[in-house]
């Protein structure tokens, strides 16, 4: 199978590639993806419907942005061997690389700000928060195994809730779902992350 190569750097900022832009993934049998966070998001998520996560090799050469840096040292990008990594998905058919956030639905996500919503969450057997928050930020842990981390704002300015486990689960009033960088849709009221203990994708650093 052939080596694919993809050039997303153009990609606009709080956008995802298109589902042709990626579709070239899934019947290669190495890619080289270069451009921001959700440029390798699109491409594992493609091959994630594919079911060739494990199969199919991906290199990245990261943008010059502030989350493609972070991201990029925290997989150690340029050093090493090639790894077979966790995969964290969610329950909308998403993968989550760098950062995932939720918070208050607005159409304006400006509006948001301050706001308030109700909710219950538990990560894995543990409840996180169950009433009124401002926002659930949540982030893959790449030094450990099948690992996120959560962290719980009830209130600006408050001390923030931090835990580590696999799974988050949240049932909660209208919420805006931030995927790296890319906002969801539309509003959500259920919503799961989760590191997958059954898929892996490999990295070439």
């Amino acid at each position: 199978m052939p080596r694919v190569e993809l050039d997303l750097r153009g990609l606009a900022p709080g956008t995802a590639p298109e589902k042709d832009d990626v579709a070239g993934v899934v019947d290669a049998g190495s890619v080289l993806v270069r451009g921001p966070v959700p440029a390798l998001a699109g491409v594992l998520t493609a091959l994630l419907k594919a079911g060739r996560t494990a199969d199919v090799p991906v290199a990245w050469e990261p943008a010059d942005d502030t989350a493609s840096g972070a991201l990029a040292r925290a997989l150690e990008i340029g050093t090493g061997k090639q790894r077979s990594l966790s995969l964290v998905r969610d329950d909308h058919g998403g993968v989550l690389l760098h950062h995932g956030r939720l918070e208050p639905w607005s159409e304006d996500p400006r509006r948001g700000l301050g706001r308030r919503l109700g909710l219950q969450a538990y990560h894995d057997d543990m409840k996180v928060a169950d009433g009124p928050i401002t926002r659930i930020d949540v982030r893959p842990e790449w030094t450990a195994v099948d690992t996120i981390g959560v962290s719980v704002m009830t209130i600006p300015l408050r001390p923030v809730r931090r835990t580590k486990g696999r799974g988050l689960q949240v049932a909660s009033d209208p919420a805006r779902i931030t995927r790296d960088g890319v906002p969801f849709p539309r509003a959500v009221t259920r919503w799961t992350w989760f590191a997958d203990d059954l898929v892996r994708w490999c990295l070439t650093p």
